[in-house]
C-alpha cells in the first residue's frame, strides 16, 4: 500500500498561537509537516521556524502563497489582516485555516466566504471550544434528549487578568488591528459554541465596555491606552426561540475556576467546561438531583493538556486530505460568517439600544 503524500502547510504569523497551537498541531499529525513559517519581521519567522525544526522561514507572503509545493496556509496573524491573507491563499488554490474571528467586520466575511466557495478548497475557522470532550458530549446529549426541550443557554467567562499589574497590551488592545476586544477574541468562540449546540442566531441585543486606562506595550514598555472592549453582555434569541446570554469580562473577578457553557431544559441541565481542554468537563443537575454530578467522557479529557487545540489542527489536515470538513465537528467560513454577523449585531443593538436582527445586519 502506497502511503499518501503529506500535506505541506505554510503557516502566516509568528505571535503566541502560531507557536502553540498551528505548528505543533501540524507537526502531531503523521500525514502533514509545517513546510514554512511566514512573518512580516524575518528575524521572528526564523526564530519561530528554527524552534520548531521548520526549514523555511520568509516574509514574502505572496510568494508563500504562489509556492506549487505548500498545499494549505494556516493563518494565525493579528485579525486586520485576516481577509487579505485567506483570499489571496484561496485564490492561489490552497486550503486555509484561519483564526478566529473570520474578520474585522462583516462585509470582510462575506467576501471571505465568497472566495472560499469559489476556490473549492476546504476552509475552517478556529473554533476551539468545538473540540473539547465536553462540549462534543454535551452537544449529543441535547440532540438526544437528555434534558428534554431546552429553553436557556448561559456563559460566564470572566477574569481580573486586564487590571493586574503584569498585564501587558498588543495588538489586541488596538482597534485598527484588532477590531474589537474581549467581542471579537472570546464572543466569536462564543456565537459559535451556541450556534453548533443551538441552531441558527436571530437576534441578539448587548453592550461592550472599556475601563479608561492606560497599560504598558508587552514589546516596547510604553504606556499606550487600550481601546478595545474589556467587558461584554450579550442576549441571544435563537431562530427556533431557545433564550440564551453571556458575560464576558477581562475586569472582573471570576464566578467560577474557568468558563462554561449551561444548557437548561425542561427535564434538567447540562453543563460543560470552555477551555483549550486543560479543563474538561461535562456535569448533569436536575430538579430532583440539583447537586452538579460528574458524567463520563473519555479518558482523554483528563490528561490536564490542552488537548483542543491538537485535536482542531489535526481535523483541519484530516480535512484537506478527504477534501472537505467533518460537517459535525468543523467550522467552515460560513460558520465564521455566521459568528461576524452576531458581532456585528451587537454593535449595532449597542448604537441603536434595541435587539437587532442577523438578517438585517450589512
Amino acid at each position: 500500500m502506497t502511503a499518501r503524500r503529506k500535506l505541506r502547510v505554510g503557516v502566516i504569523g509568528t505571535g503566541a498561537f502560531a507557536d502553540v497551537c498551528h505548528i505543533p498541531g501540524v507537526q502531531s499529525h503523521p500525514d502533514a509537516e509545517v513546510a514554512a513559517v511566514y512573518g512580516r519581521r524575518i528575524e521572528a519567522a526564523r526564530e519561530l521556524a528554527g524552534k520548531h525544526g521548520v526549514s523555511c522561514a520568509t516574509d514574502d507572503f505572496d510568494a508563500l502563497c504562489a509556492d506549487p509545493d505548500i498545499d494549505a496556509i494556516t493563518i494565525a496573524s493579528a485579525n486586520v489582516v485576516h481577509a487579505e491573507q485567506a483570499i489571496a491563499a484561496l485564490r492561489n488554490g490552497k486550503h486555509v485555516f484561519c483564526e478566529k474571528p473570520l474578520a474585522m467586520n462583516a462585509a470582510e466575511a462575506r467576501e471571505m466566504a465568497i472566495a472560499a466557495e469559489e476556490s473549492g478548497k476546504v476552509h475552517q475557522v478556529a473554533f476551539t471550544f468545538r473540540y473539547n470532550y465536553g462540549l462534543r458530549e454535551l452537544r449529543r446529549r441535547i440532540a438526544a434528549g437528555d434534558i428534554g426541550r431546552p429553553f436557556f443557554a448561559r456563559i460566564q467567562y470572566d477574569r481580573w487578568d486586564g487590571l493586574t499589574d503584569g498585564w501587558r497590551t498588543s495588538w489586541r488592545e488596538k482597534k485598527q488591528f484588532a477590531g474589537a476586544g474581549m467581542l471579537f477574541d472570546l464572543g466569536s468562540h462564543l456565537f459559535d459554541i451556541t450556534r453548533h449546540v443551538l441552531g441558527p442566531i436571530d437576534s441578539v441585543i448587548g453592550y461592550t465596555h472599556v475601563v479608561p486606562r492606560e497599560a504598558p506595550d508587552k514589546d516596547s514598555g510604553e504606556m499606550v491606552r487600550v481601546e478595545t472592549d474589556d467587558m461584554v453582555n450579550a442576549w441571544i434569541r435563537h431562530e427556533n426561540g431557545l433564550r440564551g446570554q453571556f458575560f464576558i469580562s477581562r475586569v472582573t473577578p471570576p464566578f467560577a475556576q474557568l468558563g462554561y457553557l449551561e444548557i437548561v431544559g425542561e427535564q434538567g441541565a447540562l453543563k460543560a467546561a470552555l477551555s483549550r481542554g486543560g479543563v474538561d468537563f461535562l456535569k448533569a443537575s436536575s430538579p430532583t438531583s440539583p447537586e452538579w454530578m460528574d458524567l463520563p467522557l473519555p479518558e482523554e479529557a483528563n490528561d490536564r493538556v490542552p488537548h483542543a487545540l491538537g485535536l482542531m489542527m489535526r481535523s483541519f489536515v484530516d480535512a484537506c486530505h478527504r477534501g472537505a470538513i467533518d460537517a459535525e465537528l468543523d467550522a467552515d467560513f460560513h460558520d465564521g460568517l455566521a459568528a461576524q454577523l452576531a458581532m456585528s449585531a451587537l454593535l449595532d443593538s449597542q448604537e441603536h439600544d434595541r435587539w437587532i436582527r442577523l438578517g438585517d445586519v450589512t
